[in-house]
């Protein structure tokens, strides 16, 4: 899956070509490392961003459009991140609008069934519909766990279900075994089998919360399989701590699971790659999202700060991160959009950089992210509902969402 995104918004080409189950609820005290900045609104009030982002970007209230494609498109990506915001703001109705159009059009009307397409729009002759029935591993996890946490936060059996068949086929269609890595997450059911014993993987599509959870939650011991070669996928993709959006990664010689590990093999390839295939941007700016918001008691999480710490440090130095970077040498190019300021604040907060969180914040004011920008619009709903805590993540990775407390009876004396 090649994206090709500009400054105003994400667009995305394809290349051609775990059960979930309840859980005891989870205490709903936020973490201090969530804390908000100084002038959050209460967080137990309706949630001005998401609202605005509904108005802006849901059509029939149900899809989501880019408004800077030229073919009026969706991604199932955008599907994936609606629900997950409605499910923070306790937006049923408006949930269930978006998964239902999400299945009725990506999914041939059975999520059950099949992965949703990644891409529907405006057809050449001027009709809508899918216009790539290829699937997006990101968007897929996302929709299994957050119907799955929507199944477990309101009671719902049938997206219970739903989550586990999800689930299930994500590791039967979008995972294979790679030589030396193991069972691991491809881009997409199709397309990322490369030549000569090559494969093309996507290091931010895999948010360590997300495997974690799905490893909680499975009796499938290849979701930990999953989680352990996420990981690796993250640290070794990054030689100078900077994700790219990209990587390829390539069989060892000993061409099987017990080859040795990629970091001394040089199984990532990145050296003999030209400088457009190293660089990270787009796509990699969520890596730094995501590990952000990973909780502290989650075992990866300080590994991962560590070894993608000199991002906060050019951040810092610079006083707004890059637009592009190369992961391999570190050279860098342009000023990021303020979508990537966004995206930066919990990584800034979890490494307790509170200069260079301030001056993002401050950035973030002096230039906000466009109304129109779907992508860096939603990068930043992540990152402010987090700061607003509006919501927080268990170390198992499951939500923990404001509405929980500020819903519950007042306790008895």
């Amino acid at each position: 899956m090649r994206p090709v995104r500009d400054g105003a918004a994400r667009r995305r080409l394809l290349q051609a070509g775990a059960g979930a189950c309840v859980l005891a609820a989870h205490a709903t005290l936020l973490p201090a490392h969530a804390a908000p900045s100084m002038d959050a609104p209460g967080r137990c009030a309706p949630w001005p961003a998401w609202l605005a982002f509904r108005e802006q970007f849901l059509r029939e209230g149900a899809r989501v459009i880019d408004p800077s494609s030229a073919r009026a498109h969706s991604v199932s990506e955008a599907q994936a991140y609606a629900l997950f915001f409605a499910l923070v703001a306790n937006d049923r109705a408006r949930f269930e609008q978006v998964l239902r159009w999400t299945q009725d059009n990506l999914a041939g009307g059975d999520l059950s069934l099949r992965l949703p397409a990644w891409l529907w729009g405006r057809r050449d002759d001027g009709s809508y519909g899918v216009i790539d029935e290829n699937s997006a591993a990101d968007a897929d996890l996302w929709l299994a766990y957050t119907i799955g946490e929507a199944g477990r936060l309101w009671g719902e059996r049938r997206y219970l279900a739903l989550s586990s068949l999800l689930a299930e086929r994500i590791l039967r269609e979008e995972s294979a075994l790679l030589p030396g890595l193991g069972r691991t997450l491809l881009p997409g059911a199709h397309g990322f089998a490369l030549a000569a014993g090559r494969w093309r993987l996507n290091p931010s599509y895999a948010p360590p919360f997300l495997m974690r959870w799905f490893a909680t939650r499975s009796r499938d011991a290849r979701w930990e399989e999953l989680l352990a070669s996420s990981r690796r996928l993250l640290l070794e993709s990054a030689p100078r701590g900077f994700a790219p959006d990209w990587a390829f990664y390539r069989a060892s010689s000993a061409g099987s699971a017990g080859a040795e590990p990629a970091a001394e093999s040089g199984n990532f390839e990145g050296e003999a790659l030209p400088a457009s295939d190293r660089a990270g941007s787009y796509d990699a700016i969520r890596v730094y999202l995501w590990v952000g918001l990973t909780a502290p008691g989650d075992p990866a999480r300080e590994q991962l700060l560590r070894h993608l710490a000199p991002m906060a440090d050019r951040t810092e130095h610079d006083g707004a991160p890059p637009a592009s970077i190369d992961a391999v040498d570190g050279s860098f190019q342009g000023v990021g959009p303020a979508g990537f300021s966004a995206a930066l604040l919990p990584f800034l907060v979890a490494l307790d950089r509170l200069s260079a969180l301030r001056a993002q914040e401050l950035r973030l004011q002096a230039h906000p992210v466009p109304p129109d920008a779907y992508y860096e619009q939603a990068l930043q709903l992540f990152a402010t509902g987090w700061r607003e805590q509006r919501y927080a993540l268990a170390a198992d990775g499951s939500l923990v969402p404001a509405w929980q407390e500020c819903s519950a009876p007042p306790a008895t004396r």
